[in-house]
């Protein structure tokens, strides 16, 4: 079962990721939106927890970053 507590800690685990390989890529917010045509804006806002990523939005992260979608949870 996934509680409130175990789902921020996902949540906070995937967007650590998300920056990570992001970075590591020397990609910014723009150009990951670009490449995985979602809006600079929604990365941003996705990065900063303003908004939940949804399943269809990392698998294109996912994508764009050429990263399988379980290296997030890791």
């Amino acid at each position: 079962m996934v509680t409130n507590k175990s789902y921020d800690e996902i949540q906070t685990i995937v967007i650590e990721n998300i920056k990570k390989y992001r970075k590591a890529k020397y990609i910014s917010q723009e150009k990951l939106g670009e490449l995985s045509n979602l809006h600079r804006t929604y990365i941003g806002a996705v990065e900063r927890k303003e908004k939940n990523i949804t399943l269809k939005a990392l698998t294109q992260i996912a994508n764009a970053l050429n990263i399988k979608l379980v290296d997030f949870l890791k």
